[in-house]
């Protein structure tokens, strides 16, 4: 981690929308009525996947995996956001910068990876099927899910650390709503173009090569699922696919429009809106996503009302 000297100042001034109030009261509004949705349908996520045996399966192992990514993801700024939203003083200090930096990008680059896992799950459900539980066994999936993880806190290490070796110069202000590398990289001074390039080679590894793997294996599963005869088997192998599919479009639309370009080429406000979408957004959409679109999950959740309000 950065030490604080001149070059780094003891606190940070995110600016967000300060010019516009009325966008700032709005934030503050949905943001107080998103979070709490978010924090709820991931932790209800969690608990139906656990508690239901029926749910002990693989794939929902690893959407365990993803609601537990979002809840880290959304807490990691968004309690920030509401108190600089919610006061005139817009400061966090300079190690509680760094520090959410680094949560933000490890669970974004950690969600990236597990975004390909869940994809690869399904492709060996419906292209693999005689062999699924023999390939997608417990072990594999406990080895599977911890070399994501360690993907995502290592891409993260590298990432933040290198942004942070880039003095600031005295310049304490970024026009943002959280500290996020291609927002502190632009404002950064001093020669950039190799942390750039660096950054840019490690973004397409960690963004633009789960992107590929998760095209590539649902290329193969649009395959096989147009090759199965039970129109049933088609409609239920297309339900549970196009729910991951929007998940993998709503995260992954905003991340690339932000990170596989030159911070230098961002727009003003296009960090603040990118980094709403993929860090509130799309944790609050994911469970209803999961739940409206999948006949299992609601089945627990009902069961699981049932027993709160039959033990009551």
């Amino acid at each position: 981690m950065a030490l604080i000297n001149e070059s780094h100042p003891e606190e940070i001034i995110l600016l967000g929308f300060a010019d516009q109030p009325w966008i700032e009261l709005s934030l503050f509004i949905i943001l107080l009525i998103t979070y709490p949705m978010a924090i709820m349908g991931n932790m209800s996520i969690i608990l139906v996947s656990t508690l239901d045996s029926s749910l002990h399966s693989p794939m929902y192992f690893f959407l365990t995996n993803l609601s537990f990514l979002d809840i880290c993801l959304t807490t990691s700024i968004v309690p920030q956001m509401l108190i600089n939203l919610g006061s005139t003083m817009k400061a966090i200090s300079y190690v509680g910068c760094v520090v959410q930096l680094y949560f933000f990008s490890m669970m974004g680059s950690t969600e990236c990876l597990l975004l390909a896992l869940l994809s690869f799950d399904r492709y060996v459900a419906i292209c693999r099927p005689l062999h699924y539980t023999l390939i997608m066994n417990q072990r594999v999936c406990i080895l599977l899910a911890s070399i994501v993880w360690l993907g995502g806190i290592t891409y993260a290490v590298s990432e933040v650390t290198t942004t942070l070796q880039l003095p600031l110069c005295g310049n304490n202000k970024l026009d943002h709503l959280v500290c996020e590398t291609p927002v502190l990289l632009k404002s950064a001074c001093g020669e950039k173009e190799v942390n750039e390039f660096i950054i840019s080679v490690v973004c397409i590894f960690i963004v633009a090569v789960p992107l590929c793997l998760i095209l590539a294996s649902y290329a193969s599963i649009g395959h096989a699922v147009l090759n199965i005869k039970s129109s049933e088997g088609r409609k239920k192998a297309f339900g549970t696919c196009s729910s991951h599919l929007i998940v993998v479009l709503l995260f992954y639309g905003p991340t690339i429009s932000m990170y596989l370009q030159p911070p230098s080429s961002i727009t003003k406000d296009q960090p603040k809106f990118m980094a709403l979408f993929y860090g509130v957004v799309t944790p609050t959409a994911n469970p209803f996503i999961y739940t409206l679109r999948n006949k299992d999950v609601k089945g627990a959740l009902r069961n699981l009302v049932r027993h709160v309000f039959i033990f009551k």
